[in-house]
């Protein structure tokens, strides 16, 4: 199977969120194949559906809505070019 040429990648999430949101921890899972034949989903079972967790410094102080607009903003161009869904679960560090 071949994946769409505007189907992003999990390793192009990863890398625009490491550079964002500075974060501690990081996993991007492209769930796209779970979604096949549902609605957003592409012939090539990639790119269209992701889980990211990520935990940031940035995200302290701030409210779970605010935290994921964060990630939706970092995402907002691969959203245009067919990231359909995202589930995500963002935290911030621990306490020192």
């Amino acid at each position: 199977m071949s994946q769409s040429p505007l189907a992003p990648t999990a390793a192009q999430l990863q890398e625009r969120l490491q550079s964002v949101l500075q974060p501690s921890a990081l996993e991007v899972i492209d769930e796209s194949a779970l979604h096949s034949g549902h609605a957003g989903a592409n012939d090539s079972g990639l790119g269209t559906h992701f889980r990211v967790r990520v935990t940031s410094h940035l995200f302290t102080g701030k409210a779970p809505v605010a935290r994921h607009r964060l990630v939706y903003d970092a995402l907002q161009d691969f959203l245009d070019q067919g990231l359909h869904a995202l589930a995500i679960e963002a935290k911030v560090p621990p306490a020192n």
